[in-house]
């Protein structure tokens, strides 16, 4: 006898979901950058402006490929994507100290290691970047498009 119950989404359901899950990290930072700078007037340092040059096309790039259902949009998405999870985590690197200050490129504006925000004692806005980098990274591997599932 069948059930009218519905099931749980299997994982292609979860893998239809993962570009608007991606779109909405990306869309999240860049709303959140530009707050932090305009509202709050945080200054961006230098390495912020070339994780936000990495992170706002994404926003454009993911939201084509899902109003399109052009699943061609990995191909573009994953090298920004890679490329700002690689500055965010130098960045991290710098603002907690594993490389020295001497090194840093932030030699004009705001030291790349200013400390501007801490939620809950450890969440900072270059942990933040390398999260949602990753995060973007990840779903961007995983998604399958209808022809590869």
């Amino acid at each position: 006898m069948a059930s009218d119950v519905p099931s749980a989404p299997g994982p292609e359901g979860l893998n239809h979901m993962l570009p608007y899950l991606a779109f909405g990290i990306a869309l999240a930072g860049t709303v959140g950058s530009l707050f932090f700078s305009e509202i709050m007037e945080f200054a961006p340092c230098v390495l912020c402006w070339y994780q936000r040059i990495a992170l706002y096309p994404l926003v454009v790039i993911i939201a084509v490929g899902i109003a399109t259902q052009d699943a061609g949009w990995k191909k573009y998405a994953l090298p920004l994507a890679v490329a700002g999870l690689a500055i965010a985590g130098y960045h991290n690197l710098l603002y907690y100290g594993v490389i020295p200050e001497a090194i840093t490129p932030c030699t004009e504006g705001v030291p790349c290691n200013a400390r501007q925000l801490e939620l809950f004692g450890f969440i900072t806005i270059p942990l933040m970047a390398f999260v949602s980098f990753a995060a973007i990274a990840v779903i961007t591997v995983l998604y399958r498009s209808e022809k590869q599932v």
